[in-house]
């Protein structure tokens, strides 16, 4: 099973975009954030003509995750994290897909930094935290992806040093990425990468993209049932190259 995360960056103005991508990768499940539509406005009926199922929990001009199924079935688990009944960002989405459990993610930006922003990523990292380690104590295969907006260490970005005090890099966001991950969750990438320089977010700005001067912030954390069946990774990286694309590449991972 090929499992996929992509930040579309606005679905229905990307979507010649993603629509070319599926047909070409063909993933199996992808997690799709930053649909940027209304819950109403969800191109449904495109996603399907292309073999797809969908879930998707919408907000009209941010936010917006989605899991997409080619010729699968999806429970929807969960619409929203848990923790926080006054938040009303449309951030979290999660379903059983062939036995697996898929979280779909997109985690605030935090920027500017110090600040309210700051604030309630951390918070949305704590709650991120507690609704995980319930996962992990189901004992099943779970997957949770997307745009963690954490580049985890000074591997995952081009100059480290411009982005000390960017809220995608301080200290205390990549102590929260790293406590997550210590509960029991394997970083896919970085179990079959562990050295290599990968991106999967290159600014529309200053040919980010040509130079190769990108972030990566886009994960896959794994269940050990999940660790022990991961086969390989990649990023298409040759997504980001296309006409009015989006500023992430799709990254997915294969497992047994």
């Amino acid at each position: 099973m090929r499992i996929a995360t992509y930040n579309v960056n606005g679905v229905n103005g990307r979507l010649p975009v993603l629509l070319r991508w599926l047909e070409e990768a063909q993933p199996d499940v992808v997690c799709l954030q930053e649909l940027k539509a209304p819950q109403e406005k969800f191109p449904e009926q495109a996603i399907k003509d292309a073999g797809y199922n969908a879930i998707w929990l919408g907000q009209k001009s941010w936010n917006g995750v989605a899991i997409l199924a080619r010729g699968l079935e999806i429970k929807e688990l969960r619409r929203g994290l848990p923790g926080d009944p006054d938040d009303e960002h449309s951030r979290y989405i999660e379903a059983m897909i062939e036995g697996i459990v898929v979280g779909c993610l997109y985690l605030p930006n935090g920027n500017p930094a110090p600040g309210p922003k700051l604030e309630y990523k951390l918070r949305w990292f704590e709650r991120l935290q507690l609704h995980a380690a319930k996962l992990l104590s189901y004992d099943l295969p779970t997957v949770i992806c997307g745009d963690y907006n954490v580049m985890p260490t000074e591997l995952d970005v081009y100059k480290p040093e411009r982005w000390v005090d960017d809220a995608l890099f301080r200290p205390e966001v990549r102590q929260a990425f790293k406590t997550l991950v210590d509960q029991g969750w394997t970083d896919a990438i970085r179990k079959l990468y562990p050295t290599e320089v990968i991106y999967t977010f290159f600014d529309y700005f200053r040919n980010a993209y040509g130079r190769n001067a990108g972030l990566r912030i886009d994960h896959f954390l794994l269940s050990p049932h999940l660790d022990k069946r991961l086969k390989s990774a990649g990023v298409n990286l040759d997504v980001r190259g296309w006409e009015k694309t989006s500023d992430h590449a799709p990254v997915w991972i294969e497992i047994d």
